[in-house]
Parts: structure tokens; C-alpha cells; sequence
């Protein structure tokens, strides 16, 4: 008895996520690719707290609302939701989004072509350094441009990939479609606000030490090489003396 309530209740539980995964697929496709970063949903006794994070909240809202008015009606129709309320937060650096930065990547190779991926890919990188990452990397897989799928990547800075750091690194997916093919886009991004445990910080009384230190060993250095050079001079006044002397 108790295996089968296991059961049931998984089957009920993967059922109610596969229901949820609709709703956010509906809300980014209904908005538009390339606006929408996550949609998180939070269950109260009110209702659904539906929260939309975006770059463009202008476009999302519409004229007056009329927007999210629509969207909630849809959702409370279509899937059943009992009261739905949309709340959009605004995304202020969208190049520090990984999931921004990979859908617009995706809709540039499906406007511009995959010919121009290497152009593409290089210039969102350096914007996104630009924006103040630490560290990115960008992958794309596909026809590009040949007609074997490869795999291309273009990185800069630097960036955790193992270990638990890793996990504070920003990652999504997307897909453009071209007329190559559909080419598969990965997006990581290390954020400059990230905490890392291996980051060595340094203060101006360090860097006022460092530079004292650094003058020390420059002064070292420069009177060692002085006093290199003393003992050669005197052995050259002793032997042209010398050599006077002979002559006479």
C-alpha cells in the first residue's frame, strides 16, 4: 500500500511539474524570445505569484497593462490557474544575463546568417567584459559554416568550471534556427559581484607596501650592480699606470 501511495504521488508530483514547465514556456513564448531571462512561480494561499524578469519591461507591460491583462486571462483559462498574479522585475545589465546574452545571439545567427558567427560571437563577448564580468565563455555547435556540425568556443577572462565555486556561475541555452541548420548556443558568465574563495583582494595600505618593497629591492639592486662595477675600474687605472712606467 504504502509503494503504491509512492507511486501515486510521484506521478502526481512530475504531472504538477510538467504543468508549470508549460505555464513558464507559454509566459517566454506569448512575450517574445530574447525579453524574457527565468519566470519563477510561487504558490500562496492568495494565489499564484508569478514573477517575469526581463530587460524591456516597457514592451512586456504594453500601453496601460493591457499586456498582463491578456496573459492573466489566458492563464486562467487555458491552464486552469486560480488567480494568477504577474509581477515583472526588471533586469538593469542585461549583458551580465547569460540567458539574455544566449537567446540574443540565437536571434543575431537567425537574422545575420551563420556565416557571420565568428563576428557575432567575438562582439558580444567583448561587451559582456565590457559590462564588468570577470570571465565568459560562449559556445556554439552546429553547421557553422560547413556541412559537418562543429563546435566552436571563444573565451575571455576568467572562469570557474569545477568544484563548488563552479556553481555561482551563470549559465543558460538557446537555439537559433538558420538555413544551415538549428545551432545550439551556450552561455557562462562569472558576474563581477561573485564571491570567490580563492580571490585575493587588495587594499591601498598593500598595494603602499608592495610599492615600498618594490623600491627597497630596486635601491638593493642598483648598489649591488654599483659595487660590480668598482673593483673593474681600479684594476684598469693599475694597468695603464703600468704600462706608462715601461715605456719610460
Amino acid at each position: 500500500m504504502r509503494g503504491k501511495r509512492n507511486k501515486m504521488e510521484e506521478k502526481k508530483f512530475v504531472a504538477f511539474k510538467k504543468d508549470e514547465l508549460k505555464v513558464r514556456e507559454h509566459i517566454k513564448n506569448s512575450l517574445g524570445k530574447g525579453r524574457i531571462s527565468a519566470v519563477n512561480i510561487e504558490y500562496t494561499p492568495v494565489g499564484e505569484k508569478i514573477r517575469v524578469f526581463t530587460s524591456r519591461p516597457g514592451i512586456i507591460i504594453g500601453r496601460k497593462g493591457e499586456k498582463i491583462e491578456e496573459l492573466t486571462k489566458v492563464l486562467k483559462r487555458k491552464f486552469n490557474l486560480d488567480n494568477p498574479h504577474i509581477e515583472i522585475v526588471e533586469i538593469k545589465e542585461p549583458l551580465l544575463d547569460a540567458q539574455l546574452v544566449a537567446d540574443e545571439i540565437a536571434l543575431l545567427l537567425e537574422r545575420r546568417g551563420s556565416l557571420k558567427f565568428k563576428v557575432i560571437a567575438y562582439k558580444m563577448l567583448q561587451q559582456i567584459i565590457n559590462a564588468g564580468a570577470l570571465g565568459t565563455e560562449i559556445v556554439l555547435s552546429g553547421k557553422l559554416p560547413s556541412d559537418r556540425a562543429r563546435t566552436w568556443r571563444f573565451t575571455h577572462g576568467y572562469l570557474k568550471k569545477t568544484g563548488e565555486p563552479a556553481k555561482i556561475v551563470d549559465r543558460a541555452q538557446s537555439q537559433g534556427t538558420t538555413i544551415s541548420g538549428v545551432v545550439g548556443v551556450q552561455i557562462s558568465i562569472l558576474k563581477p559581484d561573485a564571491e570567490l574563495s580563492d580571490q585575493i583582494k587588495v587594499n591601498e595600505e598593500m598595494r603602499q607596501k608592495i610599492k615600498i618593497t618594490s623600491e627597497e629591492l630596486a635601491q638593493a639592486d642598483k648598489e649591488k650592480e654599483e659595487e660590480k662595477t668598482k673593483p673593474t675600474q681600479k684594476k684598469t687605472v693599475k694597468k695603464t699606470t703600468k704600462k706608462k712606467k715601461g715605456v719610460k
